[in-house]
């Protein structure tokens, strides 16, 4: 079969470093009956060495022709299909799981949206490994009052423990990406503080909309639309305040509601 050209459109960087993809793997930990998606197999450099722990494993693929390699794999589930389409809920109750396990490494120019699109699913992961950009990962998992602290912080930091493995280079990769990557660890808290999650999101987009200026300027105004009364500091900015803090005060807010 022809060699595969990587395609710009569909963001494709091939890892080909087999150190890179086997300490991936090691930290993944695959075992044997694992109900596991590999998001983006691509040409299956990691495909093959998580099927040879699993057993068998199921995988989501855009690119036509790829998908049409895979499935010539004897132990590989195939979906053909844009994975923001995927519904991952009902992939697990076909596999008779709530536990599954998802992994990839992602289309950097479309992983936040991937990753908003897993959190509606959170209920049925066990863990989430991904390969992503390097300051992605830094936004994930970054802690108040840092440059990189923001809206993807908090509301993946409302639902997961996670935790930068590694970090990978651009010769790993063919074509190498114009960035340096990172591999993250994302497992769900058994017991999230229960939030309104749009009501989340709309807060925190617009506390972080002027990260430059004083909450009162953003969110405080947005409160006091609301005719907000509880008492929450607004002299402050956005990265200045913790996680636990906005998970509050959108309890706070539905509750008046």
């Amino acid at each position: 079969m022809a060699q595969h050209q990587a395609r710009k459109r569909f963001g494709q960087h091939f890892l080909t470093d087999g150190a890179v993809i086997d300490q991936i793997v090691q930290n993944i930990a695959p075992q044997a009956g694992d109900a596991m998606v590999e998001i983006g197999p691509g040409l299956a450099a990691m495909t093959q060495p998580l099927v040879q722990r699993l057993g068998r494993l199921s995988v989501i693929e855009l690119d036509r022709d790829l998908a049409l390699r895979l499935r010539e794999h004897p132990h590989l589930d195939v979906t053909e299909s844009d994975v923001l389409k995927v519904n991952f809920t009902v992939m697990a109750d076909a596999m008779k799981t709530r536990q599954l396990r998802v992994v990839g490494n992602l289309p950097y120019n479309i992983s936040t949206p991937i990753l908003f699109h897993l959190l509606e699913h959170v209920a049925v992961v066990k863990d989430q490994h991904f390969m992503l950009q390097k300051e992605v990962v830094e936004r994930m998992v970054a802690v108040p009052s840092t440059v990189h602290y923001g809206r993807l912080s908090v509301m993946l930091q409302w639902r997961y423990d996670m935790e930068m493995l590694m970090l990978v280079s651009p010769q790993a990769f063919d074509p190498p990406p114009r960035v340096d990557s990172a591999v993250v660890r994302m497992t769900p808290y058994a017991n999230a503080v229960a939030v309104d999650v749009r009501l989340l999101s709309e807060l925190v987009q617009v506390a972080f909309s002027q990260r430059r200026k004083l909450l009162r300027h953003t969110l405080g105004r947005w409160l006091l639309e609301r005719d907000f009364g509880e008492d929450f500091d607004v002299q402050r900015r956005a990265e200045e305040v913790p996680v636990s803090q906005y998970l509050a005060l959108v309890q706070v807010l539905s509750d008046q509601a």
